[in-house]
């Protein structure tokens, strides 16, 4: 596989919110040759993730809002006061759900110019038995329809396994701070006609239990506020 230009500087931020049986895993199998930074963003863990991270390598915030959104918004805003600026940024979960070695297959298409916004689609990969509930596989399916139909853009997946464009990412001007961030990503995109594309991506069971999709309130929260961004930004 292709290897990374010196003078693209990649960076990597990791919302984290009580995972510290997960988050070493995940920083172990980062491609270390192709990541420059990486930053874990501690959202209110009661556990011991951030000294399981600090001791991984992680560049390791705290962010006080509970909320994905909010935790992604917090890592973003220390990349961009860093004296040296990232070119790519990618979002990665901490819970070992994602196969953090496909990183260079989000990231190629960016660096060979054939996009600024690359989305990692679980759709489109081998998903493990398990690893998606059917609210999580229905809401996927109804939201990116959605996305069709008022936008014009054809994903498959809302997938948190992402890769963009610094530039492009602050030109969105991203603002959701909890279950919306990945589609508000995505409609501002299409909105601003960002180049965006998909790449397979492949998923398995994560660590633990989740915190949004193995909860009935998390699922219908999550569920609300990714119909409301959808149609809010229309």
């Amino acid at each position: 596989m292709q290897t990374k230009p010196k003078e693209c500087k990649i960076s990597v931020v990791i919302p984290a919110f009580n995972e510290e049986n997960a988050i070493a895993l995940v920083l172990q199998e980062i491609p270390k040759e192709w990541v420059d930074l990486v930053v874990v963003v501690d959202n209110n863990s009661s556990d011991k993730t951030k000294q399981k991270a600090k001791a991984a390598g992680a560049t390791v915030l705290e962010e006080s809002f509970q909320g994905y959104g909010a935790s992604c918004l917090c890592g973003i805003n220390y990349l961009n006061q860093q004296d040296i600026k990232s070119d790519i940024i990618v979002f990665l979960d901490a819970d070992y759900s994602d196969y953090p070695a496909q990183l260079p297959e989000l990231v190629l298409p960016i660096i060979e110019n054939k996009a600024d916004m690359v989305i990692g689609s679980r759709a489109l990969g081998v998903r493990e038995q398990g690893s998606m509930t059917v609210p999580q596989v229905f809401g996927n399916w109804l939201a990116t329809s959605l996305l069709r139909l008022f936008y014009n853009v054809k994903f498959t997946d809302l997938g948190p396994f992402r890769a963009i464009r610094t530039s492009s990412l602050n030109a969105l001007n991203m603002q959701d701070k909890t279950y919306g961030w990945t589609v508000e990503m995505q409609v501002k995109a299409a909105k601003q006609k960002i180049r965006s594309i998909e790449v397979p991506v492949n998923y398995k069971n994560r660590v633990g239990v989740s915190k949004i999709s193995g909860t009935v309130k998390g699922t219908f929260l999550a569920g609300y506020k990714i119909l409301f961004t959808i149609f809010k930004n229309l």
